[in-house]
């Protein structure tokens, strides 16, 4: 065989040996990861200036200033029907991974108190971004100093003659105010729902109504100008975060209720969650996204702020939470009577 020969046999050899090796590569290689093709809409299920609310716009200017995702975050408000509006948004878009929804603990009470044709097994969990607090909270000019005093007042006064605000009807605030009622038998407060607890911080400032239970986030601002007084926080251990707030007290300085005497406890889910049947891939692009935000000093920042617990979680982790925490909600709104019809069923 001539030289020429060699060569061309060769050349065949060596490029079928290519093509061959090219073929496998491309079957052995890992598909193309998922990343969003449009921009996001993510979904708040309750009305603006509350946590949930500020909560999903600092994540949008986080995500934004930190370039973590090349589609833009379009935050909507739905918070009609105490965040039913949002719900069924979301699950009507099923198979629509470009829509996320934060969700407080209204993805268990609104379902359970309305008899409305959701429940949060119909979304895609993704992660617990954090638990929130609540703090009895009274206007600062106000006579009373601690929790105790408060609930004695509300035992000596005349019937439904205190206010307490809260977002929304059966939701969590007026479960803690039935709780609360626990210690000031026979008196009963007379509870006023708002859309968002930036109306009720607003409301409570200005003397419309005399406590409210607040988050943290939502009150803070009035906090620091000296207008709103905490008295206790619903939780079994104080606040971890000891930087100042005021000019003399911390987080941690808040006493829990039962400590003063007031023996309720209560925190709230924030968490996100994004549309029926979602793919794998789907759910772990935004699981990676929100680990990114979670890991920027905004975002601590953000946490010591809001005194928030920073218990986070997704998969089946997360998935066994929310089934223990609803179970929760159904026998607290069943003791307090704030069942629907249907669910009781």
């Amino acid at each position: 065989m001539n030289m020429l020969a060699v060569i061309k046999s060769n050349s065949l050899v060596i490029g079928a040996l290519t093509a061959a090796v090219t073929a496998t590569a491309a079957l052995s290689a890992p598909a193309q990861a998922w990343e969003p093709t449009k921009p996001v809409t993510f979904i708040v299920p309750a009305g603006t200036g509350g946590g949930a609310d500020q909560m999903a716009r600092f994540i949008q200017g986080v995500i934004a200033k930190n370039n973590l995702m090349a589609q833009p975050l379009v935050v909507v408000n739905k918070g009609g029907g105490a965040g039913a509006e949002g719900f069924l948004e979301v699950k009507k878009g099923k198979g629509e991974p470009h829509t996320l929804v934060i969700t407080l603990s209204n993805v268990f009470t609104t379902p359970l108190g309305t008899g409305i044709p959701f429940n949060w097994t119909e979304l895609t969990p993704v992660s617990m971004l954090a638990l929130d607090q609540f703090v009895l909270w009274v206007n600062a000019s106000s006579p009373y100093k601690t929790a105790a005093e408060y609930i004695e007042a509300v035992k000596a006064g005349d019937e439904k003659t205190f206010k307490m605000g809260g977002t929304g009807s059966k939701q969590e605030d007026q479960i803690i105010t039935v709780a609360l009622q626990r210690t000031t038998t026979p008196k009963h407060f007379t509870y006023l729902p708002y859309q968002g607890g930036g109306a009720v911080a607003t409301q409570l400032v200005g003397g419309h109504i005399t406590s409210s239970v607040n988050n943290p986030i939502e009150a803070v601002s009035h906090w620091k100008a000296g207008t709103l007084r905490p008295l206790c926080i619903f939780d079994a251990e104080r606040s971890a975060y000891t930087q100042k707030i005021t000019a003399d007290m911390a987080w941690s300085d808040i006493p829990t209720c039962k400590e003063s005497g007031v023996d309720v406890q209560y925190q709230m889910l924030r968490g996100i969650f994004t549309s029926p049947e979602a793919t794998p891939e789907q759910v772990a692009y935004y699981v990676d996204l929100f680990a990114k935000v979670m890991a920027t000093d905004d975002w601590k920042g953000f946490m010591q702020n809001g005194a928030f617990n920073q218990k986070t979680m997704s998969g089946d982790d997360f998935r066994s939470w929310l089934t223990a925490t609803e179970d929760t909600h159904r026998t607290l709104m069943s003791e307090a009577g704030f069942l629907a019809k249907k669910a009781t069923n």
